[in-house]
């Protein structure tokens, strides 16, 4: 196939969201509640459990009053929101605004972090003249991060969950990413980190490659093999 253009998810894919040690750590010091280190421990292991940072990892288990809105957590800002801090409300914090401040957190610049090559990929992309989308599953928009951090210049569009209604692997998300690039699916290249979500892009006719969703450090180069597939 020749590569028109490629879609990119955001989180685990392009950026990679700060640690939830660093992610409570950060509220905890703006809000000045000092705790203990076996204190904080315990409440960074729980809200690991429990998948209260968005972009971070799994829940262990999702607990029967949050299952409808998680399973649809992308669908809306509200969704996402009440989904997520439902979450984190499993994990009792010392004050009960630190779980909206959490969620704000979240959503900041500085919580995310771009792999390396994310750069140069899409910089390169648009230098071979091949289109480029950021589609996700999110319930807020992301284009500040990718301002903040150098990359929307290489962004031809958005195609948020949020903002359409529906998340991956529901085809209607990865048609409409086609069709704001002006392109055919079987012209465009998927590449995201979720076997399941992203992968959707496949029914909808477009090639999908997969990347590990990795920290930073231990994932250098896993973009670079998109130029090639894009030739």
């Amino acid at each position: 196939m020749t590569v028109k253009g490629v879609l990119f998810d955001f989180s685990g894919t392009l950026f990679r969201i700060e640690s939830t040690a660093s992610w409570l750590r950060s509220v905890l010091d703006r809000a000045r509640i000092p705790l203990d280190g076996a204190e904080f421990e315990r409440l960074t292991r729980g809200l690991e459990a429990v998948g209260a940072l968005p972009g971070g990892g799994a829940p262990r288990a999702v607990p029967a009053h949050l299952t409808e809105v998680w399973a649809e957590r992308d669908r809306t800002a509200a969704q996402h929101r009440a989904a997520y801090t439902g979450m984190a409300r499993e994990v009792p914090l010392p004050r009960p605004e630190l779980y909206d401040a959490l969620y704000a957190r979240h959503m900041e610049p500085a919580a995310w972090r771009p792999y390396a090559d994310a750069g140069d990929v899409l910089a390169e992309l648009r230098r071979r003249g091949v289109r480029t989308a950021v589609v996700s599953n999110i319930g807020w928009d992301p284009r500040p991060v990718f301002r903040e951090h150098g990359l929307d210049a290489w962004v031809d569009a958005y195609v948020l969950s949020y903002e359409h209604g529906v998340q991956k692997p529901d085809p209607r998300l990865f048609r409409a990413a086609c069709e704001v690039l002006d392109l055919a699916p079987e012209d465009v290249l998927m590449v995201g980190d979720d076997r399941r979500a992203d992968a959707g892009a496949a029914e909808v006719g477009c090639a999908v490659h997969l990347v590990d969703h990795l920290p930073v450090e231990e994932r250098p180069d896993a973009l670079r093999p998109v130029l090639e597939l894009a030739g």
